[in-house]
């Protein structure tokens, strides 16, 4: 059985940069959406103002919405750094990046 001393870590560097990457991409994505859904959610509170009620109810919904959307567009962005930071630290063979994963 293996030990905590003798126990070797195997990564595939380059898969796991492809993952940080569509992570980032992902993650760009989900932030722009935010984004534009927020603009949109503007845009129909001011046709509610001046009398387009139905646009108020989809501005409503597109508010409750949003925040997850920026949420998982934040986590995404947060594990590209993860991923970028564990295979540095893999390269550097530096033992503190292990405390970013627990197995």
């Amino acid at each position: 059985m293996a030990t905590a001393s003798n126990a070797q870590i195997f990564m595939n560097v380059p898969a796991v940069r492809n993952m940080a990457k569509s992570f980032g991409n992902i993650g760009n994505v989900l932030t722009n959406v935010s984004k534009v859904l927020e603009a949109l959610s503007t845009i129909l509170k001011t046709t509610a103002f001046i009398g387009l009620v139905g646009g108020a109810v989809v501005a409503q919904y597109i508010d409750q919405i949003r925040p997850q959307i920026k949420q998982m567009g934040d986590k995404c962005i947060e594990l590209q750094k993860d991923l970028n930071a564990a295979v540095v630290n893999y390269e550097n063979n530096d033992q503190r990046g292990a405390s970013r994963f627990h197995l």
